[in-house]
């Protein structure tokens, strides 16, 4: 397939059926067939941002290694279009599919203020830290107008409640005015993703997400602010981006990241089909050899559910990446410690005010 044959903006090149769908639903292509007759198109690749009604907002995490206990997601569906997300597939639990749908059917959850209000004051609520973007990213496009995330951030103040934030978007700093107020009492703590410092390599895998240059902008503004780091390499590609762990580590604590963290890819789900038809189409000369190296740090198979092993990989690949990774630890951030939230002021906030009733 040639590049002028690829939906341009966008990770994913198909809408893959919905897994849940196919069983009880017949797929028609009544619509599709129509338009072409008529000269029309079907598909106009634009983002359709569609609001739904949760009854809570905060999610409790079971998987025990994903290093959180609790998430909220003001968004489902990411517009960021990170080819290799796990998030993909969640939103076959809507109805939706995991490629294209993913990118642009967006769900808005505007209560989401209201409902993380109502979580924070319930007498039954012990603090532990809430990260926003357990599932997809809190300050994707859609956030700029919605300002979801940002109220949110101001309802976590109200209740000095600690928070962690993981984005690649640096809209992140038009809160730098809350974020700094959050440090002051040690509330916040936040997570950049930085995958590739080649912007020919960021295009294609995440295709509307903020350039390595503002994301590493982000990193520095941000701890120039005393407000702890964390660049996550999420994921590690083999033959993608592995070869770029030290730049990028180097990169990461010269901007004053105070830690660094990795995950080799696991293509779970639909996410196998997506990336082999995404590689494919965008990598043809090596697309076989990723895939095949892929496998190989998954036991023979693009994806391993194992918790404690599904993120860490297994085999010679996935041991050379963590090599590079500790030595890139050592080399660059060995006189660095994240900082530890403060859950106490919480709890004093809640007797406080349950000593006015």
């Amino acid at each position: 397939m040639t590049s002028n044959s690829i939906l341009k903006g966008r990770g994913a090149q198909l809408n893959v059926p919905n897994r849940f769908f196919q069983l009880s639903h017949e797929i028609r292509d009544d619509f599709l067939e129509y338009c072409a007759k008529e000269g029309e198109s079907a598909d106009n690749n634009k983002t359709q941002y569609l609001e739904v009604f949760p009854k809570t907002i905060v999610n409790k995490v079971k998987s025990p290694d994903v290093g959180m206990t609790h998430s909220l997601n003001p968004y489902q569906g990411c517009e960021h279009g990170c080819i290799y997300c796990y998030a993909r597939n969640s939103h076959e639990f809507w109805g939706y599919s995991a490629g294209l749908d993913f990118e642009r059917r967006i769900l808005i959850k505007k209560d989401a203020p209201k409902l993380l209000e109502e979580f924070l004051r319930r007498k039954t609520w012990n603090a532990q830290t809430i990260v926003l973007s357990g599932n997809t990213d809190c300050y994707q496009p859609a956030e700029k107008q919605f300002e979801i995330t940002r109220q949110c951030l101001e309802v976590f103040l109200k209740y000095k409640h600690p928070v962690g934030i993981i984005t690649k978007n640096a809209l992140i700093l038009r809160d730098l005015d809350i974020l700094k107020k959050l440090q002051k009492d040690n509330l916040i703590a936040v997570n950049i993703s930085i995958t590739s410092l080649s912007e020919t390599t960021r295009r294609i895998l995440e295709p509307r997400t903020a350039t390595t240059k503002r994301r590493l902008k982000v990193v520095k503004t941000l701890s120039e602010n005393d407000i702890p780091v964390t660049v996550m390499l999420a994921p590690i590609i083999p033959s993608i981006n592995s070869h770029e762990i030290l730049p990028l580590a180097k990169m990461a604590s010269e901007h004053g990241a105070l830690s660094l963290a990795h995950i080799i890819v696991r293509l779970n789900g639909t996410i196998g089909t997506l990336f082999t038809d995404w590689i494919k189409k965008t990598m043809p000369d090596r697309s076989e050899k990723v895939l095949h190296q892929i496998e190989s740090c998954h036991g023979g198979k693009l994806n391993d559910s194992r918790f404690g092993q599904r993120m860490k990989g297994e085999g010679q690949i996935a041991k050379q990446i963590y090599d590079l990774v500790k030595l890139a630890k050592q080399k660059y951030f060995k006189d660095r410690k994240p900082s530890k939230l403060n859950f106490e002021l919480h709890e004093q906030y809640k007797l406080g005010q349950l000593k006015l009733f």
